[in-house]
């Protein structure tokens, strides 16, 4: 269910617009601000309120790839995989974040404090390879580097 709060937020959103539907990726998001992921059932009563059909806005939320249609811990990682990223060390990074993480692509940690998730570019090519921790842009990464980082998401 959505809070009053979402509703309303939703609500300003739409008024942005001449069509209700145009609110789409902007109402996902307010949802997915709020309780970290998008529901069917949260899904559902958003296409209510943007008089859209259900499947529509899926088609929206499964094309936008920073829409989580499954839980995520409370931070979740973008790694890139450009090629560039993969060039510069990125199979490295990647490795070294499955073992200090204890997961893969597409999972969550025990504690809930992480998802690691790949992403095809951060259009951060000329500082490969990159990773972005919630909307924070990481660049030039370094096994040490990631230390750093990940200390700062608790």
């Amino acid at each position: 269910m959505l809070s009053k709060e979402e509703i309303k937020l939703i609500e300003k959103e739409m008024a942005k617009f001449p069509v209700k539907s145009a609110a789409s990726i902007e109402s996902l998001k307010i949802v997915q601000d709020k309780q970290r992921w998008v529901s069917d059932k949260a899904l559902a009563e958003v296409a209510r309120i943007l008089e859209m059909p259900v499947t529509e806005l899926e088609n929206v939320a499964s094309f936008y790839n920073l829409i989580y249609r499954k839980p995520v811990g409370r931070h979740v990682i973008h790694l890139c995989e450009s090629i560039s990223c993969w060039v510069m060390g990125l199979e490295d990074i990647l490795g070294y974040l499955n073992k200090k993480l204890g997961i893969s692509y597409g999972e969550t940690t025990e504690d809930d404090r992480f998802t690691l998730l790949p992403i095809q570019c951060l259009g951060d090519c000329d500082k490969a390879p990159a990773m972005m921790v919630d909307n924070d842009l990481y660049n030039n990464l370094t096994t040490e580097k990631i230390d750093d980082i990940l200390q700062k998401y608790q």
